[in-house]
């Protein structure tokens, strides 16, 4: 019996390359098996078997576009001789057909040449479409990359397996437009963006060097990273935090928790004092409307935390973190990060984050400027905590500092309201018994 194999629901995200196929014909795979990889802006995401058997039919390929429904592969269920003869001349007679369709167009296609051959020559065509943007053989990443710096996809030579646009290309369409300048002038800007590009140099007159790939992650989210510093006027609000009295119910809970094999970090508290500020002063949980008039308030609290991982940074969502104790979201947070580190977030573990923490505590650092995660409006940075001198009105005594650094969106955002939200962060990180209000 042959089962047909769909994309499952993968959120919101449609039309997602297909980046690589993990299975072909004939082979044999179980429920679960990944067949192939999409690569979304955010990450990249295996799609599973929603079944097994023999693979009998791919219906897809590298760099087509798929969503949700779309059909991926045919199984041919182990059914012993349950196959007709019938059934077999059937498939004999399709593949014949396939077969001499595929003759007739590989016969046409000299004749078609030659008739463009013998066609007046005009300009050479540089777009690799037929003039409908949609159509461009590029990943959202790419598309994402080329709106930045002005260029018009459609124009671009695609160099990669069946004319995909990789981003090289972009970048090589990019510099041969700058490159067409007239004598005298600076490099025309680009369309739309305006900003030079960074000229090439030639690193190996000065001594030994290599080319690195950058991991996947790294180059869907560079282009993610770019367009938000690039729209969004960015602001850094500073603040420490006494957490001295916090951290020591911390760790008693941390001694419990490890007997049952997961961790309680300091950002699960951080996780939960975010949930109560952001309560307060709802405009930090907000979005702006695209009409740019007004702000879209949001009454859910959605918490995605930056997760260090081999390939580079992804960030899971906490989901309901207002309706969640703890222990619980120290759970969560185990759980996502391990799925991280081992490839396997789901799209939907990333999706729907309303505020966004990272937390370089276990690195170091005194303070940075975290780039706002767009379409939110805010993202809180949190480094190392120190014991520092601290004056109690009578002497100075050693407490645990905490340092908090909050990036805004300054149109939704202000510096007053910015300064509020990090007054309130620190009351509740002061004393334990405020989160549990």
């Amino acid at each position: 019996m042959a089962i047909e194999v769909k994309v499952p629901d993968i959120g919101d995200f449609t039309d997602i390359p297909v980046v690589s196929v993990l299975v072909s014909v004939g082979d044999t795979v179980k429920e679960e098996d990944p067949l192939i990889e999409l690569e979304s802006d955010k990450a990249t995401m295996e799609v599973p078997s929603s079944a097994s058997g023999k693979v009998k039919e791919i219906k897809v390929a590298e760099g087509d576009n798929l969503s949700q429904g779309s059909l991926i592969l045919i199984l041919e269920e182990d059914a012993g001789e349950g196959a007709s003869d019938a059934d077999a001349t059937k498939t004999d007679d399709k593949d014949k057909d396939k077969e001499h369709t595929r003759s007739e167009e590989t016969a046409e296609a000299p004749k078609k040449e030659a008739a463009k051959s013998d066609a007046p020559k005009s300009e050479p065509v540089t777009s690799v479409t037929d003039g409908n943007a949609g159509k461009a053989h590029a990943s959202p990443s790419v598309r994402a990359f080329a709106r930045n710096l002005g260029v018009d996809i459609q124009r671009v030579n695609g160099s990669g397996r069946k004319g995909r646009i990789l981003r090289e290309d972009v970048t090589k369409h990019f510099q041969s437009q700058q490159g067409g300048a007239p004598a005298g002038q600076g490099a025309a800007p680009a369309q739309g963006s305006g900003i030079p590009p960074i000229p090439a140099v030639d690193f190996t007159k000065f001594g030994p060097v290599e080319d690195v790939e950058m991991s996947r992650i790294k180059k869907i989210s560079g282009p993610a990273l770019h367009r938000s510093w690039l729209n969004i006027p960015h602001v850094t609000h500073n603040e420490e935090a006494d957490i001295t009295e916090l951290d020591k119910y911390r760790k008693e809970l941390d001694t419990e928790a490890k007997k049952d094999g997961y961790r309680v970090t300091l950002l699960s508290f951080a996780i939960k004092a975010c949930v109560s500020a952001l309560k307060e002063h709802w405009e930090v949980n907000s979005s702006l409307h695209p009409d740019g008039d007004k702000l879209i308030r949001k009454d859910y609290y959605h918490i995605g935390f930056a997760a260090d991982t081999p390939q580079g940074l992804v960030v899971p969502v906490i989901k309901d973190a207002d309706r969640k104790g703890i222990i619980q979201i120290s759970k969560e947070l185990g759980d996502l990060s391990a799925a991280a580190r081992d490839g396997k977030l789901k799209g939907a573990d990333m999706q729907g984050a309303s505020f966004t923490i990272s937390s370089l505590g276990g690195i170091g650092g005194t303070s940075f400027t975290p780039i706002v995660n767009a379409p939110e409006v805010a993202i809180l940075g949190l480094t190392r905590s120190k014991m520092a001198p601290v004056w109690d009105g009578e002497q100075f005594v050693p407490r645990n500092m905490l340092p908090l650094s909050l990036s805004y969106d300054h149109r939704a955002i202000d510096g007053a309201l910015a300064a509020r939200f990090c007054a309130t962060l620190k009351h509740l990180l002061g004393d334990v018994r405020r989160l549990m209000l």
